[in-house]
């Protein structure tokens, strides 16, 4: 199949900024990773944001736009706008030389059993700025069918695990504000679902107790202790004995359930919560992956990658210590499934979200 170039866009739950990522890709199994950048918000945009997650709980019409939503989905669009025009003068690309934008937009809402998913950022008017096709409103097709949405990734974990040769089973973690695994089966099968909270919860901790946005390789929940009555009380939440596919909002749990324990214990709770709810994947398969590949925001805690290796009994490593990039993993996500959408692939499973067959989606929006 022809070989395309493509741009991968993701703004995550964490609220951190714009990753953006270039890839060469057939849809299937040829892809080279190419550059990737990053466009930071500011705090402003990130306190707009902030208002918008509020805002976007009360959402019943996903083409609703109260409160701050209308601003955050134009600044949303426009720091998107902003981060590929930037990367493309860093890397000397033109309009030409992009065949299409993977806009994954903000998510703000994610209730799939309501059938409702709320991605903000227009990409209409994305297109029309780049003047580049942009595949955008990937999740909505798969919710519409009775689907989670959510995970996307797990094609692309694929692809890239059977294009580098990798030993299966394998299991590929990405931690971003809410952590989510791809289990890829001996035999390629694959099993794929939000485990739990990712960064979100440490980074709205450590942003409210320090002013930082988040703990710096681990070092805060490293120097704690984690409340092991909490943590007990915490994991028997139905989610995490729920069979998947299934799949959170951000908004399902808060850092204020460590409202009571001093800042250090505080993290290192949350952080424990984290690597354990990912090891609880664990409780779904048959044959038990020797090795974990993480991706995201959290493979720079190396705090929470001890505490999921004593979990798993499993070898932990980062993304971009087997080649991938930790930071741009999404993004390059993102750039691939917009390529898959269009050439009518699938790109979510039964498997993954629950859909009631392999499904293709996506919006093609042209400048």
């Amino acid at each position: 199949m022809s070989v395309l170039r493509a741009i991968g866009l993701m703004s995550g739950t964490s609220l951190d900024g714009v990753d953006v990522a270039l890839i060469e890709t057939d849809g299937e199994r040829r892809t080279v990773l190419r550059a990737s950048g990053y466009r930071p918000y500011t705090e402003e945009e990130r306190a707009l944001l902030r208002r918008a997650l509020a805002d976007g709980a009360t959402l019943s019409d996903r083409t609703s736009r109260p409160g701050v939503l209308l601003d955050a989905e134009a600044l949303i669009t426009r720091a998107h706008a902003e981060a590929v025009e930037a990367f493309m003068t860093e890397q000397g690309l033109s309009r030409a030389d992009i065949d299409v934008v993977g806009f994954h937009g903000q998510t703000v809402l994610h209730r799939p059993e309501a059938a409702l998913t709320v991605q903000i950022g227009d990409g209409e008017a994305l297109a029309r700025r780049l003047g580049i096709p942009v595949v955008h409103d990937l999740r909505a097709a798969d919710v519409a069918a009775g689907g989670q949405g959510a995970p996307l990734v797990p094609v692309f974990h694929r692809a890239l695990a059977e294009a580098a040769g990798m030993e299966l089973p394998l299991a590929v973690l990405n931690i971003g504000g809410v952590a989510n695994v791809t289990l890829i089966g001996a035999d390629g099968e694959l099993l794929a679902f939000d485990t739990g909270p990712g960064n979100a919860l440490l980074d709205d901790l450590v942003q409210k107790r320090t002013g930082a946005p988040y703990d710096g390789g681990g070092a805060i929940a490293a120097s704690g202790r984690p409340d092991e009555a909490l943590l007990a009380w915490l994991l028997t939440h139905p989610y995490f004995v729920r069979r998947p596919p299934k799949s959170l909002d951000r908004n399902w749990f808060s850092h204020r359930i460590v409202a009571h324990l001093p800042t250090a214990d505080a993290a290192a709770t949350l952080a424990a919560f984290t690597a354990r709810s990912a090891a609880r994947a664990l409780d779904f398969v048959g044959a038990r992956p020797k090795r974990w590949i993480v991706g995201g925001g959290g493979a720079l805690n190396g705090e929470i990658l001890r505490l999921l290796s004593a979990q798993t009994g499993a070898e932990v490593v980062t993304a971009d210590s087997v080649g991938w990039s930790s930071a741009a993993l999404e993004a390059q996500a993102f750039g691939f499934l917009a390529v898959r959408s269009l050439k009518g692939l699938a790109i979510t499973y039964p498997s993954t979200t629950g859909a009631p067959q392999a499904m293709t989606g996506g919006v093609l929006a042209r400048p």
